[in-house]
């Protein structure tokens, strides 16, 4: 497809700037969803349970729908690596 190394370099950069305090780690996903509101209530119970989560390690990613999927919303937290 073109355009598509294009696109994986601007999205590692992307990801390096982005990453918390530029330690070495991943993003895991916690919650999926395809209504924005179960995102959104979601979000407001990490907060009332008094689940710590430094809002820099929170990452939302919205992935268009199309005819065949919907939709789709994905919380993620960043994970440091064990070795750093």
């Amino acid at each position: 497809m073109p355009g598509q190394r294009r696109r994986k370099e601007r999205q590692r950069r992307h990801d390096e700037r982005h990453r918390p305090e530029n330690v070495p780690g991943r993003w895991e996903p916690l919650f999926e969803a395809q209504e924005d509101a179960e995102v959104r209530d979601f979000l407001r119970r990490l907060r009332t349970e008094g689940t710590v989560i430094d809002p820099a390690h929170i990452r939302i990613d919205r992935f268009c729908g199309r005819l065949v999927h919907p939709t789709t919303y994905r919380v993620s937290v960043y994970v440091p690596d064990a070795s750093a």
